[in-house]
């Protein structure tokens, strides 16, 4: 049973970008193992990367709507610390290649 807790919604939001970003590097590898898209420099340097990061983190969208619907506040809450946490990671690591 899921708790209106904060420690929930920073756990839940720390961990699922985590383990998302691992799937779906391994899914890029086996598409490309698979010889249906390309090599990782057929479009640009990090694109791998870049495009795995943003979509781990917006997977927190999952539950922070599980979150809403329940009126589980305080989950939400803590749910949005990490998620803005990685993204302003995701904005400074890859701001290179965002602000060239």
């Amino acid at each position: 049973m899921i708790k209106n807790k904060l420690w929930v919604g920073i756990v839940s939001g720390l961990v699922l970008p985590f383990v998302g970003y691992a799937i779906f590097l391994s899914i890029f590898d086996a598409l490309e193992a698979a010889e249906i898209i390309g090599g990782a420099s057929d479009v640009s340097p990090q694109f791998r990367q870049r495009t795995s990061g943003i979509l781990a983190i917006a997977l927190n969208l999952i539950p922070m709507n599980i979150f809403q619907k329940r009126k589980f506040d305080t989950a939400t809450r803590g749910l949005v610390l990490p998620t803005i946490g990685y993204a302003v990671f995701w904005v400074i690591y890859f701001s290179d290649y965002l602000f060239r």
